[in-house]
């Protein structure tokens, strides 16, 4: 079994930088790819960017350019770098990790950005 723990978020002024990372422990040599989803208020969990093993990158059209996922295989964790920061960027960010076919979810850790 795997298990992503999130850190990092917190609360920032538009315009500013956080940076999240997602520790991951367990089974760590199943993992085939690792993201960041985030649920604002009232929405729907949504992709952010994602990471394979294989380095490959994915993200939300709302942050290319803004934000940028990277992964330390050393330390089995995976960060997302967040810059440019926008009031709507608020939301709890989860970070997940798939292995073979199943998937785990952080706790989540909220990142708030004020106008």
């Amino acid at each position: 079994q795997v298990q992503p723990v999130e850190s990092g978020g917190g609360l920032v002024q538009a315009g500013g930088s956080l940076r999240l990372s997602c520790a991951a422990s367990g089974s760590i040599f199943s993992i085939t790819a690792m993201g960041w989803y985030r649920q604002a208020p009232e929405k729907q969990r949504a992709l952010v960017a994602t990471i394979t093993s294989g380095g490959s990158t994915n993200y939300a059209d709302s942050v290319k350019g803004r934000f940028t996922i990277s992964r330390d295989n050393a330390k089995n964790t995976v960060y997302l770098q967040m810059n440019s920061l926008k009031p709507e960027d608020t939301a709890v960010y989860y970070c997940h990790a798939d292995y073979g076919s199943f998937g785990r979810w952080g706790q989540g850790t909220q990142v708030t950005v004020s106008s």
